[in-house]
């Protein structure tokens, strides 16, 4: 099944957002509310340098070292989830969705969501047959897409 569903709206992950700005002792800051909303509505990962310059449009005093420092703090509070996708770095996206995986193509660097029952419950399997307990995991699938292929 490709994509996964979002969990909360951006108003509750925005009211969220304002309470633990709140008992951090932190004062509110529009760029933190910026940054989730363009990262909700993007419905796909972005990089540091996407959501600052989609910040600049209507924000013109929006700083890089401001945003990198604003997704460490939502990425800490759980608001947001980082992906290494490649070598160009971290990519962001919100992080009230269900779970999902993901396939990245090295080429152009497009990222599709994707949930399987059958890899979820193999992974459960695994885990057990080494007598764990899954807690959590994180696949890749690092490919060249279709696309890329035919150029």
């Amino acid at each position: 099944m490709i994509g996964s569903k979002r969990l909360e709206t951006l108003d509750t992950i925005l009211d969220r957002l304002r309470t633990e700005i709140r008992r951090n002792g932190l004062k509110n800051s529009k760029q933190r509310e910026e940054i989730l909303t363009v990262l909700y509505k993007s419905g796909t990962h972005l990089s540091p340098e996407e959501i600052t310059n989609k910040i600049r449009t209507t924000d013109k005093n929006a700083s890089i070292s401001s945003v990198y420092r604003i997704l460490s703090f939502l990425e800490k509070s759980g608001f947001i989830t980082a992906l290494e996708a490649d070598k160009s770095g971290r990519r962001y996206e919100i992080a009230a969705k269900e779970h999902h995986d993901h396939i990245i193509c090295l080429d152009c660097g497009d990222i599709i969501e994707f949930v399987d029952p059958q890899i979820e419950s193999l992974q459960i399997k695994i885990a057990q047959e080494f007598g764990a307990k899954l807690i959590s995991h994180d696949m890749r699938l690092f490919v060249k897409c279709a696309k890329c292929q035919m150029s």
